[in-house]
């Protein structure tokens, strides 16, 4: 007998020990192969081809043709059938469904059109076809400045490279229209050489250095949040650092919190528009989602916006991170069930729960401000003093800037759904002060009943009673969409600046 099977007679248990030791090692050999395989695969897959990638390539199919599969799954954005209770890619119309915001903008070009936002890949088509841009005129007429297409398409960072940073701001929206014509894509977030995660957006490298802060030194976790965080955010147009410029700007000095930007903007006097209805100075927050997600449970615990938005995926052996950016709602085992190991039905549940109880909330403080601004309108028609508004309007300042700050967050009731609810609620506590005080003014103005509130119950009915003549609104686009856009078109393929297909 030999001495193993001597020593395995006398200590069968060695036996199993062998055993699985050997399982282990097959194991591990398979995850090898399996890793070269995997490898092979992506290289049989991905002709990457980095000279055809120039430094400020804008055409999102010319990095398709390096990167197949990042491209085709990016492209899949087109899709707008999901929508989540309140959100998804589905073409929405925000203010059909919620006429209140129309009297919160009165005076502001939102009032006239506000929709879901939809996949990036609609980014150029939406902001060329919002009633909020655009003039029939000219190529070069048009009230909105550059800034307008920071967000919108990696043609910016080409066009900042080519003009200057401050001269790029100092353009009109318009002046650029031909320039400015592929969708939010590759070059947006990626070094055209390494594939490394790079920030392009020169407003957040600002925004650190003015925190103490060098974005160079972000890891690559925070780097799959940051690339998002050059657009997801809260910002304003500064328009008196650079003369005849906006440029965009983040009101990040002070801190992340809707109290420190709101400081911010007191300090700087700053004020997007004044409401037309009851004369308050307003800031109209953009989309703080960065600052939200910051301060939620996820943020807090390194889970990137990349990890829930755009997970890993495998296909043919290759792994890769789907870039069908969208929400996590519509992609639940790749997302939310790689931590969580609840049924897809719980998760829907719960995220359900979150947002309805913010969207009550919401609600609330929108039906109250509503009242406010068509309480502070009376008592100006009425005869108020300046001296007997200011404090009042300040409050409905503050009450409106929480409320925009927590509705145009994308998805802020579930990334910080407890921050979001104190900002609300300290905004119905601002804006029930804010009608405290007007009831005293009305009152001793000579208002004694109630007070008759107008019919807004419909987009139209509110937009008519602010003043909005909606069909020249409508008509003045169409002749826009008509006549300056295919000029754009026709102007950027001479230049080569559109894929041959497109």
């Amino acid at each position: 007998m030999s001495p193993i099977r001597d020593i395995i007679k006398k200590r069968p248990w060695l036996a199993w020990v062998l055993f699985g030791f050997t399982m282990l090692l097959v194991f591990c050999l398979g995850l090898l192969v399996n890793s070269v395989m995997e490898r092979r695969t992506e290289a049989l897959f991905i002709n990457r081809d980095k000279e055809l990638i120039n430094a400020f390539e804008s055409r999102n199919e010319v990095w398709g043709s390096n990167y197949p599969k990042e491209y085709n799954t990016y492209y899949q954005t087109a899709d707008t059938s999901f929508a989540s209770m309140y959100g998804g890619g589905k073409d929405r119309d925000m203010l059909e469904e919620d006429p209140r915001m129309i009297i919160l903008w009165a005076g502001y070009a939102f009032a006239k059109d506000y929709k879901q936002g939809k996949g990036h890949v609609y980014a150029i088509e939406d902001v060329r076809n919002t009633l909020r841009t655009g003039s029939p005129k000219g190529p070069e007429d048009g009230p909105q400045p550059a800034s307008c297409w920071v967000c919108k398409s990696p043609d910016v960072p080409r066009m900042m490279d080519k003009l200057g940073i401050d001269e790029y701001y100092q353009h009109t929206w318009a002046s650029l229209g031909s320039e400015i014509v592929n969708p939010i894509g590759c070059a947006d977030c990626h070094d055209p050489k390494t594939m490394n995660l790079k920030i392009t957006r020169p407003a957040l490298i600002e925004a650190f250095k003015e925190q103490g802060k060098d974005i160079n030194k972000a890891s690559q976790n925070e780097m799959r949040s940051l690339v998002c965080a050059q657009c997801h955010v809260e910002y304003y147009f500064d328009k008196k650092s650079v003369p005849g410029a906006a440029k965009v700007k983040f009101p990040w000095k002070n801190g992340f919190t809707v109290e420190d930007m709101e400081k911010y903007y007191d300090d700087i006097e700053f004020t997007d528009y004044i409401n037309a209805l009851s004369k308050t100075p307003i800031i109209k927050a953009q989309h703080p989602d960065y600052e939200l997600y910051m301060t939620g449970v996820h943020g807090q615990r390194g889970v990137s916006c990349a990890d829930c938005h755009m997970p890993y995926k495998s296909e043919g052996g290759q792994k890769f991170t789907d870039h069908k950016i969208q929400s996590p709602l519509n992609n639940i085992s790749n997302s939310c069930q790689v931590c969580h190991r609840e049924d897809e039905r719980t998760l829907v549940a719960n995220v359900n729960e979150r947002q309805q109880k913010i969207h009550d909330m919401r609600i609330n403080l929108e039906d109250q401000l509503v009242k406010a601004h068509l309480e502070a309108k009376l008592a100006w028609d009425k005869g108020a003093r300046e001296d007997q508004m200011k404090d009042i309007l300040k409050l409905i300042r503050q009450a409106q800037w929480r409320w925009d700050y927590t509705a145009a967050s994308h998805g802020g009731s579930f990334h910080a759904p407890l921050e979001t609810a104190r900002i609300m609620g300290n905004g119905i506590d601002k804006v029930a002060e804010a009608r405290v005080s007007l009831a005293k003014v009305l009152y001793s103005l000579g208002q004694t009943g109630p007070m008759q509130y107008p019919d807004i119950s419909t987009k139209a009915k509110a937009q008519k009673f602010i003043g909005l003549d909606m069909e020249k609104e409508v008509q003045k686009k169409e002749e826009f969409k008509k006549t300056i856009i295919p000029r754009w078109i026709e102007e950027a393929k001479k230049k080569g600046l559109l894929f041959s297909s497109n």
